[in-house]
Formats: structure tokens, sequence, C-alpha cells
């Protein structure tokens, strides 16, 4: 079983950056993909950006590619999302998201474990 703790949001200026984390407890981080996703208000959770086990494979929504970026360090039982240039539309509730695969999916479903969220605010 892997618990997730997302950290990092906050209230930032539009244009601004923001790093989020997500902490993953046990021993067999490295044997899971990651992913983020968030839910802005009143819509739907949506896939943000997706990581392999290895760090090797990244996948990104069209909306935050060349923006956003994902990585992890598995020594730290770490994956991270660090959001550039950020705009009011990315103003919502980050999760992160860990599935024990080699490679991520930008499908919710195929996730098994869930972080609490971590709120991000956009002000223009």
């Amino acid at each position: 079983q892997v618990q997730l703790v997302e950290s990092g949001g906050g209230l930032v200026q539009a244009g601004g950056s923001l790093r989020l984390s997500c902490a993953a407890s046990g021993r067999t981080f490295s044997q899971y993909a990651m992913g983020w996703f968030r839910q802005a208000p009143g819509k739907g959770r949506e896939f943000v950006a997706g990581i392999s086990r290895s760090g090797d494979n990244t996948i990104y929504a069209d909306s935050v590619k060349g923006q956003f970026t994902i990585s992890r360090d598995n020594a730290k039982n770490t994956v991270y999302l660090q959001m550039s240039s950020l705009k009011s539309e990315d103003t919502g509730v980050y999760y992160c998201a860990g599935r024990f695969a080699g490679l991520p999916s930008a499908r919710g479903d195929e996730y098994r474990y869930w972080g609490q969220g971590t709120q991000v605010t956009v002000s223009s």
C-alpha cells in the first residue's frame, strides 16, 4: 500500500511559478508510475502529467505542455510538478496518484492510490 501526501500549493499571481511535491510512504515507490491530476471549481477531474516508474518517460495534457514539468526522485520517494507561467485557468485542487505499473496513464481510473490534494489558486 502507498500513502501519498501533496504539498506546495498556495496563492500565486498570474505568470508566477509553483512547485508541488508528493511524498509517498513505503519502500516500493520506484515500482509505481505516478500522475498529477487537477480539479477546477465546478469541473471534473482532469489529467495533468504522468511519469514512469524510472522517470524516463513522461506524458502531459496538451493544456500544460511546455508549461509544467513532472519529475521524480525515487531515493526521496517524491514526485514533483513544476508549474510556470501560471494562469487563472490553472486554479484548482491538484492531486497526485500512483499506479503499480511501469508507465503512466492519462486515465484516472487506472490509478489506485491518491493523495488528499493541494489547492493552487492563481490570481489574475
